[in-house]
């Protein structure tokens, strides 16, 4: 099936995607930062659009992603799994699209996630990587020594992990999620969800448990009786 790219809105964000339309064939994915848009083709190449600095320019690894897994996105930034197990970035070095530094570490890596500012990538030996701006989830020394991680889920601002143990670990911005050591029922966790700026967790006995900001989901205490039936 021939599927056809029609854009519209803010053409210097990406709504404008003419200059590119004879380009846009046989497209099978599509990925947007707050900017830009990129589209991956069914040979695996890959043609963006919108603003540059957000994700646009990124004619240093064009031939790279060529055959890439899975791509993640920040605000102004890209991030793409290649089929040997390694990362490129590309878009705004701030908000993720610099992994230089790290480069090194990112090696067999399983999954991405994104928050607005920062990028998490899950090793094959359930570590995890993490890079961007440090407010944002880019810094994970605090809990580093704790991860060994099962599934990854991320806010506008904080990542929240299910570990192997079947408790949870949080990071980034304590307003968004990022601090769940008040939450002391984590334990035996089968699942993550997220909001904009809270997580929820489902415990093996059904029942929900909710932290982050209270007017993004992160209070569940006045419907905690109606959980047992998940």
């Amino acid at each position: 099936m021939q599927i056809e790219v029609v854009t519209w809105g803010d053409p210097d964000c990406g709504g404008d995607s003419s200059e590119v339309s004879d380009q846009l064939q046989n497209v099978e994915q599509l990925y947007a930062t707050a900017s830009a848009f990129e589209a991956i083709l069914a040979d695996g190449s890959a043609v963006r659009w919108g603003q540059p600095g957000w994700g646009k320019d990124l004619a240093l690894v064009k031939d790279v992603l060529k055959g890439a897994q899975q791509i993640q996105a920040t605000d102004s930034a890209f991030a793409a799994i290649l089929e040997d197990g390694s990362v490129r970035t590309w878009g705004h070095p701030d908000f993720g699209g610099d992994s230089v530094a790290i480069q090194g570490q990112l090696r067999n890596v399983q999954q991405i996630q994104s928050t607005h500012g920062a990028f998490a990538a899950i090793l094959g030996d359930g570590s995890i990587v993490t890079w961007g701006l440090p407010s944002y989830g880019g810094d994970i020394s605090t809990v580093q020594d704790q991860l060994n991680v099962q599934q990854l889920k991320a806010t506008d601002r904080a990542f929240a992990a299910i570990l192997s143990d079947g408790s949870v670990v949080a990071w980034g911005d304590p307003d968004w999620g990022g601090d769940s050591s008040a939450v002391d029922q984590l334990k035996n966790i089968r699942q993550l969800a997220a909001t904009h700026a809270a997580f929820a967790a489902i415990l093996d006995d059904g029942s929900v448990v909710a932290w982050g900001n209270t007017q993004y989901g992160g209070d569940s205490i006045p419907v905690q009786d109606r959980f047992p039936y998940l």
